[in-house]
């Protein structure tokens, strides 16, 4: 059996049909019966097929391409529409004439014909019954003949055999139907459906599968039963060959692998990107092994590249591990192994630059250019590690860009706040879903040298999780006999920092693990002085949000009195941050006024910022006086640089209970003790009857009870204020203290002189007491700083009181019995 289409005569192969295409009339006993009543004419025009055998009641349509044969069917159509239908013995001749077609033939009825675009006709023929040639007639147009009819032999009404014969072939057709993969299976409802006998026979000769002179054999039997015998016997070999064809299909059929139907989905997206003009793996990994060879690697580092190369083309693109060996092998190629920035040794340019940015800050611009000294001597040194320290807003971050613009280095930079997974720092093992190297090493490949200047910043935030340590793995970033080899888990082999200049900041360095410090050299970076904050703000601060603002120095001017009261009236900080946003906030208001054509001052003035900044809110840092028993001035270190600190105490009847307020820490108060336990014994030599301490409560208080407090360093303030109370006398006037003390009386040093030096000089200090270990300190701080100050260094609280407590009796003073 086999699958119809639209065949032409000039290559008809019934084998091709659609069955979609063909028109199957099922033709009934009835029709059967009227059809072979029909007289013959006695002459017909003959249609020669090519390559297939029209059988009596089976409909085909046929596409006609030759003159001849469009010409006999476009006049038999307008005509009585019946021809002579008969196949040519050689179908390879384009023009056959009476010898080269069989004798027998089928009488044709056309049902129907199209004109196609391309010029051919199709004609949809149906056969009526058998003929024989007698005489041709004439050959031109086409083909004429004389024709007699082909008695066809039927068996008797009751032939068992012949029924079973039938019953046989209904049953051969449809297991061949089931066994042909070309046949659609609705031809069994067909096939079920037939009711003559002679058309069974008829339709499964003309379907089956079979040459044209088998199929001519056949049409030329005459009798019925012989034909459908022959039939039969031709669809038994058709069905063997369909059991043995899908049989061997069978045996030599195998089931693809998953692996295996991936690889070969790759072969079609590998096909698919080489016509879309994409690189196929095979030539991206030979670019790899090509740009490898670019590389300044060791030979360590050339042959693991290499293994791991050799890895991936074994590997199948479709797996997970491709993707994972891929963007390695990527990373491996990116990373600037052995490439170098030439360092600039124009230490005249360095200083420049470095001035240029950065106002004050001597003395790390100093280290600095020692720095760059020593390497432009040596050529070889490793970069030490550096870290800046101080308070918010002065500038150490910016301070790396500067050195990195200095040395003509890459900048890289990298926050460090918050960071709790030490894979942060080390990466992750490849093998990980989603695994990225350490931020170390992804920083050196967005940088593209291997001595960039590195910005570790917010040091000290460092926090420690559950996924491990990573101030613990900053260790071997951190160490110069270590870094020349630092191993990051997703890389899988050491790389060379020791040529980073490893820049650190923090805010507080006791939040920073001890070995970690101990790998780095400290830079303590102060804050800056009124003066040098109004000579920032003018330099940088100013122009950088006139700028931003879209304003220029014709727009809006301000001088260094107006900085200066933006300094000291709205800013309370060790750096500039607030500083900027209060200026940014007086340039604001003037760009409104530019943007709505109104009426403004171009050069702001003390009015211009009160009303932009409201009324001064800072003014409690100022020195209060004296007047009162009790009330001391100390210095303190915040984390925004230094403050004064007020110190006072009250006394009132009572049974000889102390109290401490202010929102004060431990060592604040034990602080507090110790200055009362020092005066109740050396009560004599102060002038203090002992029965004092038993008829009177005594209350200490530090203001500002919101903020918290502690420290040792108000010891000598807390002492100096319980004294002045006791005794009633006045404190010095325009005098500030620090230190811690001693059971014994002793003064101790303390830290943040400078921060302290500069919130007093902010407040109006004129005479500062420290301990006598902690003038190094102030020898460290430039003179200009120290203009309008007087120090006094003591070792004893003794001395402290000497200098701090006058003869003059306070205001109001009590009488204490």
């Amino acid at each position: 059996m086999s699958n119809h289409k639209i065949l032409t005569i000039d290559n008809l192969s019934l084998q091709e049909f659609d069955s979609e295409a063909e028109l199957i009339p099922l033709l009934t006993p009835e029709d059967e019966e009227e059809m072979n009543n029909e007289e013959l004419p006695l002459s017909l025009p003959i249609l020669p097929l090519r390559n297939t055998v029209l059988f009596p009641g089976v409909v085909i349509p046929i596409s006609a391409g030759r003159d001849k044969s469009i010409k006999l069917i476009n006049d038999a159509n307008a005509g009585g529409k019946i021809i002579g239908v008969v196949s040519q013995i050689n179908e390879e001749d384009e023009d056959p004439s009476k010898d080269d077609i069989h004798k027998i033939g089928t009488v044709a009825r056309i049902l129907r014909v199209l004109k196609m675009p391309d010029g051919n006709v199709t004609v949809i023929l149906q056969g009526k019954k058998r003929f024989e040639i007698d005489q041709v007639v004439s050959e031109e147009p086409y083909l004429t003949a004389t024709i007699k009819e082909v008695e066809e032999k039927r068996p008797e009404e009751n032939d068992s055999e012949f029924t079973a014969i039938l019953d046989s072939v209904k049953e051969l057709a449809i297991q061949i139907i089931k066994e042909s993969p070309n046949i659609p299976s609705e031809a069994t409802f067909a096939i079920k459906n037939i009711e003559s006998q002679s058309f069974l026979i008829n339709f499964v000769s003309s379907n089956m599968n079979l040459s044209v002179k088998e199929k001519q054999d056949l049409l030329s039997i005459n009798g019925l039963k012989e034909r459908a015998l022959e039939t039969l016997r031709y669809m038994n070999v058709e069905l063997q060959k369909l059991e043995l064809k899908n049989d061997i299909q069978s045996k030599v059929r195998f089931d693809l692998d998953q692996q295996q139907r991936e690889y070969f989905l790759h072969q079609q997206m590998k096909t698919i990107q080489e016509e879309l003009g994409g690189v196929s793996q095979e030539e991206e990994m030979d670019e790899m092994g090509l740009k490898a060879k670019t590389k300044k690697w060791d030979e360590k580092t050339q042959k693991h590249f290499e293994k791991e190369l050799s890895k991936m083309r074994r590997m199948n693109p479709q797996s997970p591990d491709f993707g994972i060996q891929r963007n390695y092998l990527e990373l491996f190629l990116e990373l600037p192994w052995g490439e170098y920035s030439k360092d600039k040794f124009d230490l005249k340019f360095a200083q420049k630059i470095l001035d240029k940015d950065h106002f004050g800050l001597e003395e790390v611009k100093k280290r600095m250019i020692e720095h760059l000294a020593v390497l432009k001597l040596r050529n070889d040194m490793k970069s030490p590690i550096i870290c800046l320290t101080g308070p918010p807003g002065v500038g150490k971050t910016s301070i790396g860009r500067s050195v990195a613009e200095a040395l003509g280095r890459e900048y890289v930079r990298i926050s460090l706040g918050g960071l709790r997974d030490e894979a942060e720092i080390r990466g992750h093992r490849k093998t990980y879903i989603g695994a990225m190297p350490g931020r170390i090493i992804q920083s050196l490949k967005k940088a593209g040298t291997s001595n960039p200047v590195f910005i570790l910043d917010e040091i000290d935030k460092l926090s420690s999780g559950n996924s491990g340590d990573p101030s613990s793995a900053l260790l071997e970033v951190l160490d110069p006999e270590q870094n020349n080899a630092f191993y990051d888990n997703f890389l899988e082999m050491g790389y060379d920092l020791s040529k980073v200049m490893f820049i650190a900041t923090s805010n507080n360095m006791s939040a920073i693990q001890p070995a970690l410090r101990d790998r780095m050299e400290v830079i303590k970076m102060s804050g800056y002085t009124i003066e040098e904050k109004v000579e920032i703000a003018k330099r940088h601060l100013f122009p950088k949000q006139l700028e931003a603002h879209g304003l220029t120095s014709k727009d809006l001017t301000i001088g260094k009195k107006q900085l200066e009261k933006i300094v000291e009236g709205y800013t309370r900080e060790s750096g500039v941050r607030n500083l900027e946003t209060k200026i940014a906030q007086v340039i604001r208001n003037a760009a409104k006024a530019v943007a709505m054509e109104e009426e403004y001052n171009k050069k702001v003035t003390d009015e211009d910022i009160v009303t932009v900044l409201g009324v001064p809110r800072l003014e409690r840092d100022k020195y209060e006086n004296n007047d009162v028993a009790g009330v001391v001035t100390g210095l303190a270190w915040t984390s925004v640089g230094g403050d004064i600190l007020f110190i006072e105490s009250l006394i009132s009847e009572g049974k000889g209970a102390l109290t401490i307020t202010g929102n004060l820490g431990n060592v604040m108060k034990e602080s507090a003790t110790i200055a009362l336990e020092y005066i109740k014994a050396n009560a004599k030599k102060l002038g203090l009857g002992v029965e004092l301490f038993q008829k009177y409560n005594i209350h200490l208080h530090v203001p500002e009870g919101a903020t918290p407090k502690d420290g040792p360093s108000a010891g000598i303030a807390m002492l100096t204020s319980l004294v002045s109370l006791l005794t009633q006398k006045k404190v010095k006037k325009s005098l500030a203290m620090t230190g811690e003390i001693t059971l014994r009386g002793k003064v101790l040093p303390v830290g943040g002189i400078k921060e302290k030096i500069l919130a007093a000089k902010r407040a109006g200090i004129k005479e500062i007491i420290l301990c006598h270990e902690n003038k190094s300190d102030i020898d460290e701080i430039k003179a200009e700083y120290l203009e309008g100050l007087t120090f006094h260094y003591v070792k004893e609280m003794s001395e402290v009181l000497a200098l701090a407590l006058t003869d003059q009796n306070a205001k109001n003073a009590k009488t204490l019995k």
